[in-house]
């Protein structure tokens, strides 16, 4: 069976085993998603330096003009959209909000379920550590006279493809039924959704409207059909839902990407840089999220506040994609000194 349609199932399943499952087989999925999710944590840095370095390498001398520019792009979407989301957000979310809301469906929370036991697997960097040393490495390899350090690169490439295609795509359908089976014995899948139907559809449309965009505007340089294009990346996007992680879906964008015609180096290049860098469908829903809690909570807020706040987000969001749900965590610091002085609401 596809990928794509093994996520699909696992989100549903997920969903309806956690109104029906014993605490303790609640407890052994919860087990199994700590125990694959600390391995997760360590395998993306060694993917982001396996992946963009030997690419970098790959690509020679023209390297260096290329990452300047896919870092340029990435940035200026990662802004556009967030101001974007900020104009729809502001101009649809006050019809759409009842102040009581956010407290009656934080009241409605109950406990996740435990894991049994856990693994304490630490990551040998950081995400931005990794991508620092991929540079550095593919830089130096590319203007290196031999092929020595190239050839080890290329040889680390392919033991995490490896690991990626033995390990991590046959348990990532598992991994997203134990996220959704523990969201619904929390209580928060069905309040939620209910609760903030309108607010996930904007989002969703947004979304929908930002990708179709993205894709138009590559379709003029790469010649590809765009909608084609985009219902290829599929179990991509399904993987990301499911995850909450952007770094956690590389392995499925890469492969998708080359199954899309992508050149096999560009691509090697590209999608772990960009999934550290290009932020743009998390600012998206962050400023969307964001809004909605002002405007429950009835804090004041203006474009200028949200320009400064998507600009500093763009930088401090890329230490966040190794985490799932990271880029919440680190928007926070995205916040200019006032916010951190004023009230801030308790729901969390």
């Amino acid at each position: 069976m596809p990928l794509l349609p093994r996520i699909i199932i696992a989100i549903a399943l997920g969903i309806g085993a956690g109104y029906v499952f014993p605490d303790w087989l609640s407890r052994c999925f919860a087990t199994f998603n700590s125990i694959f999710s600390a391995f997760l944590n360590f395998l993306i840095p060694l993917l982001i330096v396996g992946f963009v370095a030997p690419a970098i390498a790959e690509l020679g001398r023209k390297a260096g003009r290329m990452l300047v520019v896919t870092a340029l792009i990435a940035y200026a979407m990662t802004v556009a959209v967030g101001m974007l989301s900020y104009g729809v957000a502001s101009l649809s979310f006050p019809a759409m909000i009842d102040p009581g809301t956010f407290a009656a469906a934080a009241a409605a929370g109950a406990a996740a379920p435990e894991p049994y036991f856990t693994i304490a697997l630490e990551p040998l960097m950081g995400v931005m550590t990794a991508l620092i040393l991929a540079f550095v490495l593919g830089l130096g390899s590319a203007t290196l006279p031999g092929d020595a350090l190239r050839r080890v690169l290329c040889d680390f490439r392919e033991v995490i493809a490896r690991t990626i295609n033995a390990v991590i795509i046959p348990c990532l359908p598992v991994f997203i039924f134990g996220i959704f089976l523990s969201m619904t014995v929390a209580g928060q899948v069905g309040p939620v959704l209910l609760t903030f139907s309108k607010i996930i559809l904007v989002i969703f449309a947004l979304h929908v409207g930002v990708l179709v965009l993205q894709y138009l505007l590559a379709s003029l340089f790469s010649g590809l059909n765009p909608f084609r294009a985009l219902w290829t990346m599929m179990p991509a996007y399904f993987t990301a839902l499911g995850t909450q992680s952007s770094a956690a879906t590389i392995p499925v964008t890469l492969r998708q990407t080359v199954t899309m015609g992508v050149d096999r180096d560009v691509a090697g290049f590209v999608i772990p840089l960009c999934a550290t860098i290009h932020m743009s469908g998390s600012t998206l829903k962050i400023v969307c999220c964001a809004m909605a809690l002002m405007i429950a909570h009835g804090m004041p807020y203006d474009g200028l506040m949200f320009a400064g706040f998507v600009a500093m987000m763009g930088i401090t969001i890329i230490a966040a994609p190794g985490v799932p749900g990271g880029a919440i965590m680190a928007s926070r610091w995205a916040c200019s000194p006032p916010c951190w002085d004023s009230p801030r609401p308790t729901t969390p």
